[in-house]
């Protein structure tokens, strides 16, 4: 069995309190895109062993450790499951603000729940999603939502990108999430993504804003001149993607996005028709 787990993108981010717990309680609107790793999952060849063999992009982590081991984990601990013999292919690029580990492991959820005959809702596998990661239960349902709490809880949005071109630039660099969130100041903003969200995409630079760009600007100077460049370059609205490194534009053709990602030479770049 093989499915492709895509990316996303944060349209706003606006880190609105501390909670007691030391998380954060934001609202953001995650937007699927077709950027994807490739998953496979098989009876495992002896029956014993359950292994997680990866390519492509390097992940940093031993396999228990990977999300897509632990999705395994959480559901055969609840259900005995078999042992079975994983294939992960990274694509997606890793500290990126795109949420591709968290894919991996939702799709992981679903792929299990279906090869197995589980028989558990999406509002089932979202609550064991969200325990593997804040983000993770938003590519169960994989539409445009609106979260809020941590990112766990989640409402459709009527937003759409049909038709935009997107510009992912990933420079060489990393964001340390963690880090990130310590040199923010929370704060509830004057207007809610939800709203801003609502407006033509023209009308969003300067109005729907990722509020850890300030910090992360500062200490990644050229994160900023990626995004003003962007802009520059005819995009629409750019921003940077969750935490971050990852800056994006909406382009209204293939051709606009296409030649600002040949500026970007020292970068990763992926133009993706929406």
């Amino acid at each position: 069995m093989i499915t492709f787990p895509n990316a996303k993108i944060n349209l706003g981010l606006n880190i609105v309190e501390r909670r007691p717990d030391g998380y954060h309680n934001l609202e953001t609107v995650f937007y699927p895109i077709p950027l994807t790793d490739v998953l496979e999952i098989v009876p495992s060849p002896d029956g014993n062993e359950t292994t997680l063999t990866c390519y492509g992009n390097k992940v940093d982590c031993p396999p228990e450790k990977n999300l897509v081991m632990k999705a395994y984990r959480l559901l055969q601990e609840r259900y005995d499951l078999p042992a079975v013999s994983m294939h992960l292919y990274k694509h997606i690029p890793d500290g990126a603000g795109l949420g591709g580990g968290s894919s991996d492991a939702a799709h992981a959820l679903m792929m299990l729940n279906g090869m197995f005959n589980l028989g558990l809702a999406d509002s089932e596998l979202a609550t064991l999603a969200s325990t593997l990661g804040a983000d993770c239960a938003f590519f169960i349902y994989n539409r445009p939502m609106l979260a809020t709490g941590i990112g766990d809880v989640l409402s459709p949005v009527d937003v759409s990108l049909k038709g935009k071109t997107l510009l992912l630039v990933k420079p060489p660099v990393g964001v340390d999430t963690r880090t990130a969130y310590s040199r923010v100041t929370p704060a509830p903003a004057a207007t809610s993504v939800a709203t801003t969200i609502a407006l033509p995409v023209e009308m969003w630079d300067g109005c729907l804003n990722n509020d850890f760009e300030p910090s992360v600007f500062a200490a990644l100077p050229q994160l900023w001149l990626i995004k003003a460049q962007i802009l520059d370059l005819g995009a629409q609205y750019a921003a940077m993607s969750g935490s971050g490194s990852t800056i994006f534009g909406v382009f209204d053709s293939d051709k606009l996005a296409e030649t600002a990602a040949d500026t970007f030479t020292d970068c990763a770049t992926f133009v993706l028709p929406l």
